[in-house]
């Protein structure tokens, strides 16, 4: 039996927690959220609606496969982009046209092994990734627990259209990721675009996008004092294998 109901209401209630005002991660019809079925088929959240008010007939069931075989097309106009995604949805007759990220979140669910997938536009993130020390800034680990919650790096993708472009350039972003790190990528950051959280639970892409935030609420007091300082290549290995850490992140559930 699909598990469909039930990863729709856990997305819900995971895409109201990012949505709130008090986070400041997005407004109005910014950021969006997925999550993966048991039968081939992924949640996205449709164009246009709302994260803090998005309920059931706000999101678009898809089929995993043709979406993330996009991503191989060499090129496609607005409307073949358009009518591809149409082609793909579990229920053809749905009216709600899925996120303009659809493939991007296709390929996070189906190649960088993610559950559950949070975009957002938090605006310490976009202060950050907005600025000419965007790549620079990302370069480097600051703290133990930024990376017991958001891995050993960050991904950092150069500024893509959205829609197609972004969705190869992060593909291409993963593999790198996981040919330096051997694992896939915590988080995402798009230059001069936004975050995107990957998690197996609500519970992880919380954490981490909470965790990613506050790292760039420091990054940004630090070129107040100077600039960033870095843990140490040997300091950074040490958090990233210790057995306790480990032992953390499972009491956090992070693993």
């Amino acid at each position: 039996m699909s598990n469909a109901r039930s990863v729709l209401r856990a997305l819900i209630d995971l895409s109201h927690d990012l949505g709130r005002p008090e986070r400041d991660l997005v407004i109005l019809g910014e950021g969006n959220t997925s999550a993966l079925v048991d039968d081939g088929t992924f949640w996205v959240k449709g164009s246009g609606t709302q994260l803090a008010t998005v309920e059931e007939d706000g999101f678009v069931r898809m089929y995993v496969e043709p979406v993330c075989a996009l991503a191989d097309r060499v090129s496609m106009t607005d409307d073949e982009f358009k009518e591809a995604l149409e082609a793909a949805k579990a229920d053809p007759s749905q009216s709600r046209r899925p996120s303009t990220e659809t493939v991007l979140h296709a390929l996070a669910l189906c190649e960088a092994g993610a559950r559950f997938v949070g975009h957002t536009h938090p605006v310490a993130v976009n202060a950050l990734m907005c600025s000419l020390s965007a790549e620079k800034a990302l370069s480097g680990r600051l703290f133990p627990d930024e990376i017991v919650v958001c891995g050993p790096a960050p991904a950092y993708i150069p500024y893509a259209d959205p829609g197609l472009p972004l969705a190869k350039a992060v593909r291409e972003g993963f593999r790198r990721f996981a040919d330096k790190w051997g694992m896939p990528p915590k988080t995402i950051f798009i230059q001069n675009h936004g975050l995107i959280a990957l998690g197996e639970t609500p519970t992880q892409i919380n954490s981490i996008t909470d965790m990613a935030v506050k790292t760039c609420r420091i990054l940004a007091g630090t070129y107040i004092f100077g600039g960033p300082h870095f843990l140490s290549e040997e300091h950074h290995q040490r958090i990233f294998t210790r057995p306790d850490e480990s032992y953390r992140r499972q009491q956090l559930k992070l693993e």
